[in-house]
């Protein structure tokens, strides 16, 4: 074997030999955890059931005491103010009114005469043929006269209300709720007949314990009812009681529906929904995934090839100790980067080891 065939050997043989070394030593993409994106609203919700009951429930009473002669409505009707509830027996007080009218009829007549009289005999006591005191006396029963006219004319309006008392009217728009007389039962003043209950406004009422009574403070509240598919109505917070029940340990608090649907009846089961904070989805990160280099706060997302990254700016809405919500600038199902995000390049290939999915 020739010299120059030797040394094209061995040169052969220690370039075999570089090669895999080469191939060793070359650089691979760095290795980075990322963590998936889920949006999720850190909105606080509390539920609470509850009951549909009216603001108010009005007994409606008669003035006098009588026989009810009849009654028009019964429970769940609805009624328009004026109109005609019950009627009592009339008849008694028809005959107080026409006795009343007689007296008032006589105290004018009476008093007619008096000023007759009076009249005459101060003519008289002019002339000198009767005294003074006889004149001063027909004064005496002219003034005398005057006030029973005027007793009589207020036993006529007295008696005129006794009358009009004996017809039972509503006083506004309302539904009967209940029914506490029947007709021929004799009821005394003041006796409910019927319970009314303004149609509008439409409330819940619900019992908070007594360790939850701070959900209430600045939450925005809204009403599903559980009959059928009721749609979610806004509320407002009308009052609470400032004592808890005694067996319960809870507080009552009611709820006004503010555009209350047809379909809300009182009495029907319903939710009140409190939520406190906005309800908007954010991303909540480590606070090592964020990068800002003066331009404001960035983030490295991973593309869909599973290894490039793309710098995205995004909107801080809240920075914590060691977490930090992203506002906007992240989509649902994304990858960020969550580490050593200071030693990354815009468009940098590298591998990808999802260990953690962002909080919510």
């Amino acid at each position: 074997m020739s010299r120059s065939a030797l040394i094209l050997g061995a040169a052969s043989l220690l370039l075999a030999a570089c090669q895999p070394q080469e191939e060793a030593e070359a650089p691979r993409p760095p290795v980075v955890r990322a963590d998936v994106v889920h949006l999720a609203s850190m909105a606080e919700m509390h539920s609470y059931t509850g009951v549909v009951k009216p603001r108010r429930e009005v007994p409606s009473a008669f003035r006098i005491d009588g026989k009810i002669e009849s009654r028009a409505f019964d429970v769940g009707d609805v009624v328009k103010a004026g109109d005609v509830l019950a009627t009592l027996d009339d008849t008694d007080l028809k005959l107080s009114l026409e006795s009343a009218g007689a007296e008032l009829e006589a105290a004018k007549a009476n008093l007619d005469q008096a000023r007759t009289d009076q009249k005459r005999i101060g003519n008289l006591a002019d002339g000198g043929v009767v005294s003074r005191s006889s004149d001063e006396q027909r004064r005496l029963a002219t003034e005398e006269a005057t006030a029973r006219l005027e007793k009589a004319g207020h036993a006529v309006a007295l008696a005129k209300n006794q009358l009009e008392y004996a017809t039972l009217r509503a006083s506004h728009d309302a539904v009967v709720t209940a029914v506490s007389a029947e007709p021929g039962q004799v009821v005394a003043v003041g006796a409910p007949v019927l319970t009314l209950a303004p149609t509008e406004p439409k409330e819940v009422e619900i019992a908070v314990p007594e360790g939850q009574t701070g959900d209430l403070d600045g939450a925005t509240a809204s009403v599903t009812l559980w009959a059928g598919d009721s749609k979610s109505m806004a509320a407002h917070l009308r009052e609470m009681s400032p004592q808890a029940d005694a067996t319960s340990r809870t507080y009552l608090a009611r709820y006004t529906i503010d555009e209350p649907t047809r379909d809300v009846r009182f009495g029907m089961t319903a939710t009140v929904t409190l939520m406190r904070g906005d309800p908007k989805p954010v991303v909540q990160l480590p606070t090592t995934a964020v990068l800002d280099e003066g331009q404001g706060p960035t983030v490295f997302v991973v593309g869909a090839d599973g290894k490039t990254l793309k710098k995205t700016p995004v909107i801080i809405r809240r920075f914590g100790e060691r977490d930090v919500v992203i506002e906007s600038g992240l989509a649902e199902g994304e990858r960020v980067v969550t580490l050593g995000v200071n030693q990354l390049q815009d468009g940098e290939v590298v591998r990808v080891a999802v260990e953690a999915a962002s909080a919510d």
